[in-house]
C-alpha cells in the first residue's frame, strides 16, 4: 500500500513509504515552525506587558516628581494666600500639604491600576505546556522489516 506524502519543495507525491530521512527532515521542520511561532506569540505578549509596565512606570514618575518639586513652591504661595482669610498660618501650611498629598496618592492609584494590568503570557506557556506533552507521548514507529515491504 502506498501513502502519499508532501516532500520539502511543497508538492505531494506517492511514491510509498517515506524514509526515515524524510520523516526525520519533516518534524525537524514542523518542530521549527512550532517553536518559531511560540517565540513570536511570546514577544508579543511580553511587548504588550513592557508597554503597560513603562506607562506605570511613567505615571509613577510623574506622580514623584510633582509631589517633590511642587510641594515647596506651591506650599508656600497656598498657605500664605489662605493665611490672608484669617485662618493661622500653621493650618494654612497643614492644609496645602494635606493637598499635595492627596494629588500624589491620585497619581500613585493610578500607576498601581496600570501595574495591576501586567500579567503572564498565558496563551504562550498554554501553548508550551501543549507542545510538551505531546512530544511526552509520541512514541516512534518502527521501522517496517524486510517481509512488511
Amino acid at each position: 500500500m502506498s501513502t502519499a506524502y508532501r516532500s520539502q519543495d511543497g508538492s505531494t507525491t506517492d511514491r510509498g513509504e517515506r524514509t526515515v530521512g524524510q520523516l526525520f527532515a519533516a518534524a525537524t521542520t514542523d518542530l521549527s515552525a512550532l517553536v518559531h511561532d511560540e517565540i513570536a506569540l511570546a514577544k508579543q505578549e511580553i511587548m504588550k506587558d513592557v508597554k503597560r509596565g513603562a506607562v506605570g512606570g511613567g505615571a509613577g514618575a510623574i506622580a514623584a516628581v510633582i509631589a517633590l518639586a511642587s510641594i515647596p513652591m506651591f506650599s508656600f504661595a497656598g498657605a500664605y494666600g489662605l493665611h490672608t482669610t484669617g485662618l493661622g498660618l500653621a493650618w494654612c501650611f497643614l492644609i496645602m500639604g494635606g493637598a499635595f498629598v492627596a494629588i500624589a496618592a491620585i497619581a500613585g492609584l493610578l500607576a498601581v491600576r496600570f501595574f495591576k494590568k501586567i500579567s503572564p503570557p498565558d496563551r504562550t506557556i498554554a501553548s508550551s505546556k501543549a507542545t510538551v506533552d505531546v512530544l511526552k507521548n509520541a512514541k516512534p514507529r518502527p521501522a517496517p522489516t524486510m517481509k512488511q515491504m
